[in-house]
């Protein structure tokens, strides 16, 4: 029994656990469960419509009952079978751990709107922010998303570089609004009271939108805000840079990586290694290297 109910939870995990590339009752799985929050996504922004919403209430109502259902059982099932998994192998501390992590945090966010009133009572304003929580149900879509788990990954890698960038930028904000404020003050009293007003400027430049609302008047003020406006363009460049070439290594890491290729390109770069091993123009080490690195061993 005990094995039976070892390989149903196993079975289970995987099918929730499934590779969103590979095919399969997993991957169709991920499909049905990404449309259901795509599907949850536009029902709440329809439902901001009171035209359309107010006549189809009874629809709307049953169709996030049937969601959080489904959302629901889906959590459970994940927390109840993330033991398989060696990393939360502990039936106590292991879901604990596994209940803490960002994506099981986002999965108890889709559904805890719908239940958080039935336990504390709350007024129709915070009734209301709740119902419009729901639309955070669309970060649900990174579990089955490839391209969101790349995202993440070129995130994760660049961790260090992306909070030295967001650090210059907050410096430059603060220089900038400080520079402008003592600039123009005494001939805009009012736009640039203060240097955190300023800073709305400086943010607005920087960011090159340039609304409009705050301006430089005088001949040092506006040859300050060009140069701020040229600093903005290149300091919003360099993230894209470093994001972009982030991307591409990510990619060329997926498609070098073992898992990537057939087992008929592993065979025959194993045959063209023994080839060239045989013509003399690899050494018995440097095949060995390189056959360790065909099969994943090394690099």
């Amino acid at each position: 029994m005990v094995i039976i109910h070892r390989l149903n939870k196993e079975t289970i995990y995987h099918l929730l656990e499934a590779d969103p590339e590979k095919p399969g009752a997993g991957r169709i799985l991920d499909v049905c469960i990404l449309m259901l929050i795509v599907a949850n996504v536009i029902a709440v922004i329809l439902e901001s419509v009171e035209g359309l919403y107010i006549p189809h209430a009874t629809f709307f109502q049953a169709f996030d009952i049937f969601s959080v259902a489904v959302f629901t059982v889906e959590y459970l099932l994940r927390l109840w079978t993330c033991t398989a998994n060696p990393d939360y192998a502990n039936p106590v501390l292991g879901r604990l751990r596994y209940a803490a992590t960002p994506l099981a945090i986002i999965d108890l966010l889709a559904i805890l709107p719908f239940f958080l009133p039935m336990f504390i009572p709350l007024d129709l304003r915070i009734m209301r922010a709740l119902r419009l929580l729901r639309v955070f149900r669309i970060l649900k879509i990174s579990r089955y998303s490839y391209a969101l788990k790349l995202l993440g990954r070129v995130m994760k890698a660049q961790v260090h570089v992306i909070g030295v960038l967001i650090f210059i930028l907050v410096l430059l904000v603060v220089i900038t609004s400080s520079l402008m404020f003592f600039v123009e003050h005494d001939v805009q009293p009012d736009d640039l009271a203060n240097i955190p007003t300023a800073m709305w400027w400086a943010v607005a430049t920087l960011s090159t939108v340039g609304y409009g609302d705050v301006f430089p008047v005088t001949p040092l003020g506006k040859a300050l805000g060009g140069l701020i406006a040229l600093l903005g363009i290149g300091m919003f460049a360099l993230p894209a840079g470093v994001l972009s070439s982030a991307f591409l290594a990510e990619v060329q890491k997926a498609d070098n990586s073992p898992q990537s290729r057939s087992p008929e390109e592993v065979v025959d770069l194993l045959e063209r290694l023994a080839l060239l091993r045989e013509e003399g123009i690899l050494t018995d080490e440097e095949v060995e290297v390189q056959k360790q690195r065909v099969l994943g061993d090394v690099g």
